[in-house]
């Protein structure tokens, strides 16, 4: 069975003209969304991904930017239908993944995922090299000692003369060699003891 996937990102913009086109080509069922704001939940998207049957229907859009808002988006739902079985058409592009030809578009796909894995282990590779090449270390910082907790509580409650706070958390944070949260941290620990609260 052909279930029609449609999408506008506005209310004003009209689905008739993919309505159209997916019933041409004998969609038996229409979801739609009509997005407001980029990060809005597609529910129309998520009723057609319930409904389609596994290894028997097919999801038809009239163009590849109706089902994914992006690339990763879109591979990331490619690979969802593949491992579910279900065909993919989309007119515009004449993409249709129930033919021997069209199988290798999910091929490419998957490729393109691997691709886009593989440039991001390759960056964060590089960038932590790059910070060892600097003297820094990767990965989570090191938690102080007692001695350097209570140096770090010292200059977080120096005052000046006229009860200013003497060291602003930038600072302590550069003295201590810790991060801003890592420095709030330890403030709400003490707090938690102070109160009773620790666990």
């Amino acid at each position: 069975m052909l279930i029609g996937y449609a999408r506008v990102s506005t209310d004003d913009q009209n689905l008739a003209l993919q309505e159209d086109a997916l019933k041409k080509v004998g969609c038996e069922k229409i979801f739609r969304d009509k997005m407001s704001g980029a990060g809005a939940e597609r529910q129309g998207l998520r009723e057609a991904l319930d409904y389609l049957r596994d290894g028997e229907d097919t999801l038809v859009v009239w163009r590849l930017d109706r089902l994914g808002r992006s690339l990763k988006n879109l591979i990331e739902l490619m690979n969802l239908l593949e491992g579910r079985g279900i065909g993919f058409q989309s007119l515009q592009e004449s993409i249709n993944t129930t033919t021997s030809g069209g199988k290798l578009i999910f091929h490419i796909f998957g490729a393109l995922a691997e691709f886009e894995r593989n440039l991001i282990r390759e960056r964060t590779n590089a960038g932590l090299a790059a910070a060892r090449a600097r003297g820094k270390k990767g990965g989570r910082q090191k938690a102080l000692d007692k001695e350097k907790t209570e140096r770090l509580y010292k200059l977080y409650d120096e005052t000046n003369g006229d009860g200013s706070r003497k060291y602003a958390i930038k600072e302590i944070c550069e003295m201590m060699g810790i991060s801003r949260s890592s420095v709030y941290r330890y403030l709400e620990q003490r707090e938690a003891v102070v109160s009773g609260k620790a666990g």
